[in-house]
């Protein structure tokens, strides 16, 4: 049993008083304004221009970078010769291994605090590690003299043996030490056995390719040295690991390093700490001059790790009353040997249905490649594709609606831990879904048809993880004319975490919105939640309430004896219209400037720490949601169209209906594209990607994207803080299954291999 387990199991015995969670007030009380659909805060900024993004970041002084990258797999530099760079016009210098500052190997995510995409060595030495790997920076006076003479840069390898074929890495698959702190194995009874017994089952296998990163906003960083210090303004969405691993490289302390990424142009998990970063602060360092490096769309493929390729069985074992007797999920995913995000797609069928006896297994295949990285929901966004799609299979031969098959296999117990759920209202989710979408109007395969277009509906589980990061903080100050601001260093991506956590300061302390600010995207200010694994907002409003919590108890320690509120316990607080009242005595309510004026100050500032995310450790915390498509399939041509699209959600309390609404759409346009267009094409001799831009690596466009519909239970989680959970990532989930389930549904062919492209619908 890991430590981990051990805490859960100890937990779970923990009185409910003890843990931490939403106070009922909280979840029950009056809030004018979470809830409410708000427009978002940045928003002017951005469309009037005045949102400064890393790549638009000017300093005096400054040069422009640009790199040339290694066409190479495996091997090392055998002649390098860049004479002709440094002669080009504009050029300061040209940076390559001989002359780079010597830089500490850099600690890859969940090495430590470290975040850096892969634990390799960042231009220290003639080895090539994977195609594409920067082998010189050139500086310049403009980005258009740099990007020429990197062309000028002349290299050649003595190349070793590499391995880049997924199938002959297979060969030497193995169970890492863990998938994510989980055991990369989870059995219960035995499940192979209990397959072979049943007289109804599925038993296929499926598979995912790779996927490419590709934000609007290319990753872009602008650097700069003062004296030891380090200055970076990063497009980021993990600030304060990328503070510390930059510490780390340079051998700094933490307080060294500074990084600044107030808004990042999106980022799904691959606006983390590349080798760029560094090379541009290496640079600089080499140079002596503040340094600005925008990837091209190119070098971004070719620096910028993706999601990782999946081949996946699914076997299911059905008993006679519908119920399953086996659930077995295993596979494999291509990793390097220097990083750690093994794609985690065994972990819905972990926590979702209920079976008798249960095999899980993950195993990974070490390839000589740029290290993969996370991409929205990683894992479950690939791995709800196979058990959504499997499950659609068994209930086609048990003859079952597929709702009525999920309803069946709902457990009242987590599946794999037997803890309990936090919240899960899946069932009303299918059921609100299946109303609003017309589910009843579904037909028996290939029998829906209008001309040359076959029509059809499919359905899928989505599902994504509650998390509440450790380690995070806030600052909270309130003025003497009534204002008050919230600082701590997360990030904004175009999620709305602005507009969400001002909305939240605002309703703790009764203020009207716009006499709040949310100030965020700086290291200097307390330790903020990574924005990743959907766990910011539940991170920061944990921070936010600590922060506010400790200011009010500051607060009525100071107050003098005449103060209406002079002996009144924090609890009994109630926040409203511009100060504080008492619950036990509603006819007294003292302003802030007043309250600030009788301690005799101009402002009262708190800073505190998030509590522990205990309660991860008790229950088994989820989201939730039903995903229904309508396609429509070309009987001549194949071609696919989406024709409609519902996704209903349980998530916990919506805080924001507008940017939740914004969020659940993104993702499921994303699970469209992941469904029906997006592959990377990787060269199994060589290790190179080959369709390196958007004009060969095709994501959705509006013509691919029907109107999308979104609905919520909107019902509070009530262990979780405001009762809400992340919803940044499950949009994304179960979209892929549900789109081919329609597809079946529509032409009555089963497609097991993504993307669904019409040739293989032919």
């Amino acid at each position: 049993m890991t430590l981990q387990e051990m805490m859960k199991t100890v937990l779970r015995h923990v009185p409910e008083a003890l843990l931490p969670g939403t106070r009922p007030e909280q979840l029950e009380g009056p809030r004018p304004n979470i809830g409410v659909a708000t427009p978002r805060i940045d928003g002017p900024l951005k469309v009037q221009g005045k949102a400064r993004f890393a790549g638009e970041v000017s300093l005096d002084g400054m040069l422009y970078a640009a790199l040339a990258h290694s066409t190479i797999a495996r091997g090392r530099i055998a002649h390098l010769d860049v004479s002709r760079a440094e002669a080009a016009a504009g050029v300061a210098l040209v940076m390559t291994y001989r002359n780079a500052p010597r830089l500490k190997t850099p600690q890859a995510f969940g090495q430590g605090s470290g975040v850096a995409g892969a634990a390799l060595p960042v231009m220290q030495d003639e080895q090539i590690h994977w195609n594409g790997e920067a082998v010189a920076v050139v500086l310049a006076a403009t980005a258009e003299q740099a990007n020429y003479a990197a062309t000028l840069v002349d290299v050649s390898y003595a190349l070793e043996p590499a391995i880049t074929d997924f199938q002959r890495a297979k060969e030497h698959a193995h169970q890492p030490e863990s998938v994510l702190g989980e055991s990369p194995l989870l059995e219960i009874g035995d499940a192979e056995s209990a397959l072979a017994k049943a007289s109804v089952r599925v038993d296929q296998i499926y598979t995912t390719p790779r996927h490419n990163h590709n934000a609007i906003e290319l990753h872009a960083v602008t650097v700069q040295w003062q004296d030891d210090n380090l200055v970076v303004h990063d497009a980021t969405q993990m600030l304060n690991g990328t503070v510390s691993t930059l510490a780390q490289v340079f051998d700094l302390k933490p307080e060294q390093v500074r990084v600044l990424s107030p808004f990042v142009g999106g980022g799904f998990g691959g606006k983390g700490l590349w080798t760029h970063q560094m090379l541009a602060a290496a640079a600089a360092k080499l140079a002596g001059r503040p340094v600005r490096l925008s990837l091209s769309r190119e070098s971004v493929y070719r620096l910028i790790g993706g999601r990782t390729l999946t081949e996946q069985r699914v076997a299911l074992a059905a008993n006679p009353d519908g119920t399953l007797a086996a659930l077995i999920h295993s596979g494999v995913v291509a990793m390097t040997a220097h990083n750690s995000v093994p794609e985690q797609f065994t972990f819905p069928a972990r926590h979702l249905y209920a079976a008798d006896t249960m095999r899980l297994e993950q195993q990974v295949a070490e390839m000589d490649m740029l290290a993969n990285t996370f991409m929205r929901a990683p894992g479950e966004s690939v791995g709800t594709f196979a058990l959504e799609s499997a499950l659609d299979e068994l209930a086609e031969q048990l003859q079952l609606d597929p709702i009525e098959l999920r309803r069946r296999i709902e457990p009242d117990k987590d599946p794999a831990s037997g803890a309990e759920f936090s919240s899960r209202h899946l069932i009303k989710a299918y059921a609100d879904g299946a109303k609003a979408f017309g589910w009843e109007q579904r037909a028996a395969p290939g029998t829906r048809r209008e001309g040359e277009w076959l029509i059809g509906m499919g359905v899928a589980t989505a599902t994504y993880p509650y998390y509440r990061m450790p380690g995070s903080a806030a600052r909270v100050r309130l003025a003497a004319d009534g204002t008050a601001h919230a600082s701590t260093a997360g990030h904004e991506m175009g999620m709305g975490t602005a507009t969400v956590q001002a909305q939240h300061l605002a309703d703790r302390l009764g203020l009207p919105l716009d006499r709040v600010s949310f100030e965020y995207g700086d290291s200097a200010l307390p330790a903020g939640a990574m924005a990743g694994g959907s766990s910011q907002t539940a991170g920061t409003l944990a921070a936010v309430e600590a922060a506010v919590s400790q200011l009010l108890k500051d607060l009525l320690k100071q107050l003098p004896r005449d103060s209406g509120l002079h002996g009144c316990k924090a609890d009994a607080l109630v926040p409203r219209d511009g100060g504080l009242g008492r619950s036990d005595d509603a006819s007294v309510h003292v302003p802030y400037p007043t309250l600030l004026r009788q301690l005799g100050v101009d402002h009262l500032e708190a800073k505190a720490d998030a509590p522990a995310p205990m309660e991860l450790m008790r229950y088994s915390m989820h989201s939730y949601g039903a995903q229904f498509c309508e396609v429509r399939v070309n009987a001549i041509t194949g071609e696919v169209r989406v024709s409609r699209f519902l996704g209903s959600f349980d998530t916990g309390r919506i805080l924001n209906p507008q940017t939740a609404t914004s969020q659940f759409r993104g993702g499921i346009i994303m699970g469209i594209g992941l469904a029906l267009t997006e592959q990377t094409e990787f060269d199994p001799r060589s290790g190179r990607i080959m369709n390196r831009s958007l004009s060969e690596y095709h994501v959705p466009v509006h013509l691919d994207v029907p109107n999308i519909e979104v609905m919520w239970t909107d019902i509070p989680d009530p262990h979780t803080p405001l009762g809400a959970h992340g919803i940044g990532e499950i949009g994304i989930t179960g979209v892929a299954a549900a789109v081919a389930n329609a597809i079946y549904n529509a032409t009555g062919k089963r497609i097991r291999s993504l993307p669904i492209t019409l040739d293989k619908l032919l």
